[in-house]
């Protein structure tokens, strides 16, 4: 197969810069996830890996030979679009067969391909139906077993799932990296979803604006964000990110989250990384606080360490329940909101009071300026 590097990659439409000096490097046989919001430069690195775009700085190695001078046929590489185009007037036979003529490949070893790629995707009894025969989910198999039987060195994957309903693309999302797998084929893999991102991915790389932000495992990811964007950008519900301020009471540290009150909801900080980072980082003085919502406890009864507040929603979801409290409004109006993922038989009220804590070897702190985390 193939790995893949990007060394400080640039490239701008117009005024516009879409990629802003990214470095990647993508194992052999890796499974590897652009994760980024609509705008991101997700599409455009895909383009410019393919050689559908050249960019303007850096260079584009496949397997260690730098292309950037290679026309995008010379690259084997297969790019999936999110919209998979099939041939109207072809037969889905025809549809998979036909990037292979060009290879000038015998009929057998064609049809053997195209056959055993059917098989492993599920569509043989497709074969011989139109395009316009079939289901969304099978349009799906079709274009990906179409790029599947080049047997490229490369797989370059567009968002390939995003217009399938949500109970195919859970189907499809466990499809595709278990063919992927079968195969052993370097898959680069965009998304904006970061379920898919989470569930599918050896390695994640989070892209803002053309810069990124964070490369890493998806546990890593989850559990070490590197600054307040991939911490709210990351989870479902995402991390919550509270505006707080660090007190001293008689030598111990506190936490004072920023409601109506100020600093009227206090979090006593026992966690020597919280106390070193603070010492470490003295410049820093706008702090903000991070904690999944599994880590925002609650309780009907007082807690150790922990604060009342009042209950903002409730939301049933089968097999969790998410609790929102509120501390207040901000000065627009808004409600600052703590989010609390909870058992699925947990029961309160809106308007209700609970108490609060948190896990304190799991809390996060930021600089509110620059968004950076203070530790790892």
């Amino acid at each position: 197969m193939a790995t893949v590097k990007l060394e400080n990659v640039t490239k701008r439409f117009g005024e516009l810069t879409a990629l802003n000096d990214i470095s990647l490097d993508v194992k052999d046989e890796e499974f590897f996830v652009l994760l980024g919001q609509t705008g991101a430069g997700k599409t455009t690195t895909l383009r410019c890996i393919a050689g559908l775009d050249k960019p303007e700085e850096g260079s584009i190695y496949l397997d260690d030979v730098c292309v950037n001078d290679k026309s995008p046929a010379e690259r084997d590489v297969a790019f999936v679009f999110q919209s998979h185009i099939l041939y109207p007037h072809l037969t889905v036979y025809e549809n998979m067969a036909f990037p292979l003529h060009p290879r000038k490949l015998s009929s057998e070893e064609i049809d053997r391909r195209v056959k055993d790629i059917a098989q492993m995707l599920h569509i043989e009894h497709l074969l011989m139906r139109n395009p316009n025969q079939l289901s969304g989910g099978e349009t799906q198999r079709v274009g990906l077993g179409r790029a599947m039987v080049r047997r490229p060195q490369v797989f370059l994957m567009d968002e390939p799932i995003s217009n399938l309903d949500a109970k195919l693309r859970t189907e499809m999302r466990v499809e595709i990296r278990w063919r992927q797998r079968e195969l052993g084929t370097t898959t680069f893999y965009v998304t904006h979803d970061q379920v898919e991102a989470m569930s599918m991915a050896d390695r994640i790389a989070v892209l803002d604006s053309g810069k990124i932000q964070q490369l890493g495992t998806p546990s890593d990811i989850y559990n070490h964000p590197a600054n307040l964007f991939v911490a709210g950008f990351i989870g479902s519900p995402s991390m919550n990110c509270i505006p707080c301020e660090i007190l001293s009471d008689n030598g111990n540290l506190r936490l004072g989250l920023m409601g109506n009150s100020g600093n009227g909801f206090l979090f006593d900080l026992q966690d020597s990384r919280i106390s070193n980072s603070i010492i470490n980082n003295s410049a820093v003085k706008d702090y903000v606080l991070g904690a999944h919502p599994e880590d925002v406890l609650v309780s009907h009864q007082s807690m150790p360490n922990s604060f009342e507040a009042e209950v903002y929603s409730i939301e049933p979801l089968g097999a969790e329940t998410i609790v929102e409290i509120t501390l207040g409004t901000d000065v627009d109006g808004s409600h600052t909101i703590l989010k609390s993922r909870t058992s699925p038989n947990f029961e309160a009220d809106i308007g209700q009071h609970l108490y609060v804590s948190f896990v304190s070897e799991r809390i996060h702190l930021f600089d509110k300026i620059t968004g950076d985390t203070l530790f790892t």
